[in-house]
């Protein structure tokens, strides 16, 4: 939705949907900072089409960056025409399991935002970080758990995932689930702090 302003610019609403994007609903549930803001550059996991990545886009603006990772041939074409109209998003059509297949893609990032169901959620964004996150930069990460364990409770899931990243020197700075909008998931924001120096 479109609204004229009395200084005659225009200003644009658009809607949000928890139940849609993990993203948005940690957003409602109450993480206090997902560090996602004007000017920052975010290195996004798990892009899908697109919708979550246009939002991110929007709120970076035009001088912050989004590197948008996904797998998927089918979601990467929406992603790619989407991105054709916020020049702000580079698709990157990839496996982030490799994230050495486009490191020339990418510069360093101020966030790593991943939504990917795979049972090695913690291992994906933790390599993504060494190779692409600044020092005392951040990770938000949704964890699905049934995707990594449906034998035990989600609870125990999340408590294990969180402890594979702060091996991966990422400090838990908030954990929360996104009851109501989706079941079995929690939302962990983290702060990078690698020991080894970064190369620009």
């Amino acid at each position: 939705m479109t609204v004229d302003n009395a200084d005659g610019t225009k200003t644009e609403y658009r809607v949000w949907n928890p139940f849609r994007s993990k993203l948005a609903a940690g957003i409602l549930g109450g993480l206090d900072n997902i560090h996602i803001g004007p000017g920052k550059k975010v290195l996004y996991l798990g892009a899908a089409s697109g919708t979550s990545v246009s939002h991110v886009a929007d709120i970076v603006g035009p001088t912050g960056l989004v590197y948008a990772v996904e797998f998927s041939h089918r979601s990467g074409r929406d992603l790619i025409n989407m991105a054709k109209k916020r020049t702000n998003v580079i698709p990157i059509i990839e496996d982030a399991r490799h994230p050495h297949k486009y490191r020339m893609l990418v510069s360093m990032v101020d966030v790593v935002f991943a939504d990917v169901a795979q049972p090695d959620q913690a291992r994906i964004i933790s390599m993504n970080a060494h190779m692409f996150l600044k020092q005392g930069g951040h990770i938000v990460i949704s964890i699905k758990a049934n995707c990594i364990d449906s034998t035990v409770d989600a609870a125990t899931v999340f408590a294990r995932e969180v402890k594979k990243l702060q091996e991966e020197k990422i400090k838990p700075r908030e954990q929360l689930t996104l009851e109501p909008y989706e079941r079995d998931h929690a939302m962990v924001v983290g702060e990078y702090r690698s020991q080894k120096k970064k190369e620009k």
